[in-house]
C-alpha cells in the first residue's frame, strides 16, 4: 500500500474491515506496525520481519491437531511448512503446500520400538473450526528474501494456525480498486520482491471498503470475482460485506480452502490456479446435501426395498394411418392399421420405492461460467467428506466434451492423463462398470446395447452418474438402458440449458 497517513481514508477502510473480522466473524485482530516485537514472546513470535509463517502459532496447532505424533514429527512438519526453496517458484511453493493444507504434511519418525513410521501430520481441523486459531495482522512489514532491502507493508493479512492464508489489499473508497491490483499486488509477488509472502495464499482480496473483489495468485485482473450472494435465495449485492460474510467466515475459509481450490496444468502456458466462483461453491454444496440426503435415504430404504417392479402395456407397432382413399381398399388398410396400432404388449417397468432415490437434481450453469471445474468440485468434495468408495460415470454426448471434461480431470491432477477409465464401447463400458474405478468417462452412447432388468452392469448403490448437458442425455432408449444398466446408482445432471423454466439445483436442491 502506499505510504499515507495514519488519518487517511486507506486507513480507515483497514480499520473497518479488521473491526468487522473481530467483531462479526470472531478473527483475533493485531495491529502490528512500529508496534510488533521480534522473537520467541514478541507480538507475533517471528524472528524478524523475513518471516511469514507464524512459527509460534503452526507449532501449537500441529500439537493440538496431532497429539498422537511425537515432538521430532511435529517439528519436521513445521520445517516443511516454513520452508522456501530458491530454485522453486511462487506458483509451485503454493501449490506444494496446498496439499500439505488440505492432505496433511508428510513426516516419519520411529515409535517406542525403533520402527519407522510414516503418517500426516494435520495443519487445520477442517472438521471443527474452534480447533483452528484465526488471526487478522494489520499492517505487516515483510523484508524480501532474495533483497532483504526490499520491505512492503501489507493493509491485512489473515493467518490460520500461523499461515497467511488470506491477502488483503485495500484503497480510500473514492478510489477504483483495480489499483490496488496493477499498484500493489503485482509488485508484492514478484520474486525479487515479498513474492515469499504468498506461498501458503489460499486467495487475495481487494477493496475499497465498498466494492471487492478476489482472485488467485495466478488470475489475470479479468478473472479476479465478485462475491455477490451468502444464499442462492439472496439478492445479489456487490459490497464488501458480503465477501468478507461469505468467505472468511471461519466454517467458509476452511471448506473454500479444503474444497474449492485447483491447480490446472491441462492448458498451454504455466498451470492456473482456479477459485471457485459464488455460484459453483453454492451449487456444489447444494449437491454435496442433495448426496448426503440419498445416503440417508439409503438407510431408511435397504437395498431389497428400493426398487418396485411392475408391468405396463405398450403398443406394440406405431403404424403409420393410411393415406385418405374411399374405395374398398381403403377400408380394409383401415381395419389393418386398427388392429395393428391398438395390439399391446407387457413392459417390465422399474421405478424407486421413493421418489427422491436415485435422483440427486439438476445443476444448471450459464454458458462459459466453469461447468467442468464445478463438476471437479463436486465429485472431490463429496470423496473427501462423504465416502471415498463412490464411482463417478461422467456421462457425455459428444466426443469434444468428453475429451474436454476428461481433459480438466487430468489437468487438474484428479485423474491420471494416461490411465483413466475411459469407455471404448459398450462391452468395455459393462466392463469398467464391473470393476471398481473413482472415475470412469463414457459417452451415452455406449449404453448402445439392451439390459435385462434381472442381469444389470452393477448392483453398487455408491455409483454416482454425471450427465453433462442432461438435457440431451437423460431420455430415450440409451438413457433407459443406462438406468436398468445400473438400478442402485444415483444420477445428478449438468446441463447449459434449464429443461424447465427455474429448473436450477441451486434453487430446488
Amino acid at each position: 500500500m502506499a505510504y499515507t497517513d495514519i488519518n487517511s481514508e486507506d486507513r480507515l477502510v483497514q480499520a473497518t474491515f479488521a473491526e468487522h473480522l473481530e467483531k462479526t466473524l470472531g478473527w483475533e485482530s493485531v495491529y502490528a506496525w512500529n508496534q510488533e516485537t521480534f522473537g520467541p514472546n514478541g507480538t507475533l513470535g517471528r524472528a524478524d520481519a523475513r518471516e511469514v509463517v507464524l512459527a509460534r502459532d503452526l507449532r501449537a496447532a500441529l500439537a493440538r491437531l496431532n497429539p498422537d505424533l511425537p515432538a521430532a514429527a511435529l517439528d519436521e512438519a513445521a520445517r516443511t511448512m516454513a520452508r522456501h526453496d530458491f530454485t522453486r517458484s511462487l506458483l509451485q511453493h503454493n501449490q506444494d503446500f496446498h496439499g500439505f493444507l488440505r492432505d496433511g504434511v508428510p513426516v516419519s519418525y520411529r515409535d517406542a520400538e525403533g520402527v519407522l513410521r510414516e503418517a500426516r501430520a494435520r495443519v487445520m481441523d477442517f472438521r471443527c473450526p474452534a480447533n483452528n486459531r484465526f488471526l487478522a495482522v494489520r499492517e505487516l512489514t515483510v523484508t524480501g528474501l532474495r533483497t532483504p532491502g526490499y520491505s512492503r507493508r501489507a493493509d491485512l493479512v489473515c493467518f490460520v494456525n500461523g499461515l497467511p492464508l488470506v491477502f488483503i489489499e485495500l484503497k480510500a473508497v473514492y478510489r477504483n480498486i483495480r489499483a490496488g491490483f496493477d499498484g500493489n499486488l503485482r509488485d508484492y509477488m514478484d520474486e525479487n520482491v515479498i513474492a515469499h509472502a504468498f506461498h501458503h495464499n489460499a486467495f487475495l482480496v481487494v477493496s475499497n471498503g465498498h466494492r471487492a473483489r478476489y482472485g488467485s495468485i495466478t488470475s489475470g485482473w479479468e478473472h479476479f470475482a465478485e462475491w455477490k450472494r451468502l444464499d442462492e435465495a439472496d439478492r445479489g449485492s456487490v459490497e464488501a460485506e458480503v465477501l468478507l460474510n461469505g468467505m472468511l467466515a471461519h466454517d467458509r475459509l476452511l471448506d473454500l480452502v479444503e474444497n474449492f481450490i485447483l491447480f490446472d496444468a491441462g492448458k498451454p502456458g504455466q498451470t492456473r490456479k482456479i477459485i471457485a466462483r459464488n455460484h459453483q461453491v453454492h451449487g456444489v454444496n447444494r449437491a454435496v446435501a442433495s448426496v448426503i440426503r440419498q445416503e440417508e435415504l439409503k438407510q431408511e430404504f435397504p437395498v431389497e426395498r428400493r426398487l418396485e417392479r411392475r408391468e405396463i402395456a405398450v403398443p406394440a407397432v406405431k403404424a403409420a394411418a393410411p393415406p385418405p382413399r374411399s374405395d374398398a381398399l381403403y377400408d380394409e388398410a383401415v381395419a389393418e392399421w386398427r388392429e395393428t396400432a391398438e395390439s399391446l404388449r407387457l413392459l417390465e417397468y422399474v421405478e424407486p420405492a421413493h421418489p427422491d432415490l436415485g435422483r440427486l437434481g439438476v445443476f444448471w450453469h450459464t454458458q462459459g461460467s466453469g461447468k467442468s471445474y464445478s463438476m471437479a468440485f463436486f465429485t472431490e468434495k463429496v470423496r473427501r467428506t462423504v465416502s471415498a468408495k463412490f464411482t463417478f460415470l461422467l456421462m457425455t454426448d459428444r466426443d469434444d466434451l468428453d475429451s474436454q471434461l476428461s481433459g480438466t480431470y487430468a489437468g487438474c491432477g484428479i485423474v491420471d492423463p494416461k490411465t483413466f477409465p475411459s469407455a471404448s464401447s459398450g462391452i468395455d463400458l459393462k466392463r469398467l462398470l464391473q470393476e471398481n474405478h473413482a472415475y470412469i468417462f463414457s459417452l451415452i452412447h455406449k449404453f448402445n446395447q439392451d439390459v435385462d432388468p434381472r442381469r444389470p452392469y452393477s448392483t453398487r448403490d455408491d455409483i454416482i452418474v454425471i450427465s453433462d448437458e442432461a438435457h440431451r442425455t437423460q431420455a430415450g432408449k440409451l438413457a433407459r438402458n443406462m438406468r436398468l444398466a445400473l438400478p442402485h446408482a444415483s444420477f445428478i445432471g449438468f446441463t447449459g440449458t434449464p429443461l424447465f423454466k427455474h429448473d436450477h439445483l441451486t434453487r430446488r436442491g
